[in-house]
């Protein structure tokens, strides 16, 4: 994961996949951070069933609406979230065999997240978005690489002390930029660029 800092002085972060769980997300909301870390998108069931994605959740109404443009209520799970089962309206359902194997029709579990996981889901669909994200994330996992291939790189400290451990970490990041300052040559007018032997 990677912090940068927006024109307006707004936090960015950046991260893949593994800090895509909602209850991150929804600090990161709580935080007015922008919010750039890829969420999972809804897994599909097995044999190639509609997704959870393929359905209305509306959270506001507390129904869920089928392919099909069936209704099944949310019923409220303790914990927050819940479950909209649809039952008995699977079974004349023209697009059953398309939905669910169950005999007891289909199921659809909302998690307590779900209005913050759905929103970044929806985000990440922007092209703007995945530009930003494909112009920044290869970035960021190149430099974790340059910090952790060495025996005594960011992987394991060399010291005990969390003073220490920063110190000794921040001395590897210069070197390491220091590396990359050795094979680039600065030019009036272009910065710094490839140096030519």
């Amino acid at each position: 994961m990677d912090a940068a800092t927006a024109d307006d002085d707004q936090l960015e972060v950046y991260g893949d996949a593994a800090y895509g769980a909602g209850d991150l997300q929804e600090r990161f909301e709580d935080s007015n951070v922008a919010n750039r870390c890829k969420v999972q998108p809804a897994s599909p069931p097995a044999g190639g069933l509609f997704s959870k994605d393929d359905f209305d959740v509306d959270l506001q109404a507390g129904s869920v609406g089928c392919p099909a443009g069936q209704q099944a209520p949310i019923r409220p799970a303790r914990g927050g979230g819940g479950t909209a089962e649809f039952g008995s309206l699977c079974r004349d359902c023209p697009l059953a065999s398309r939905c669910t194997t169950a005999a007891g029709g289909r199921t659809v579990r909302i998690g307590k997240h779900e209005r913050v996981l759905a929103r970044e889901r929806a985000a990440q669909a922007d092209p703007a978005w995945q530009a930003d994200y494909r112009a920044t994330r290869p970035k960021v996992e190149r430099k974790i690489a340059h910090l952790m291939r060495r025996r005594h790189g960011g992987r394991r400290a060399r010291v005990r002390g969390l003073a220490k451990v920063a110190a000794d970490f921040s001395l590897l990041a210069a070197g390491i930029n220091l590396a990359r300052l050795g094979v680039l040559s600065h030019q009036p007018g272009r910065g710094w660029v490839t140096a030519v032997a």
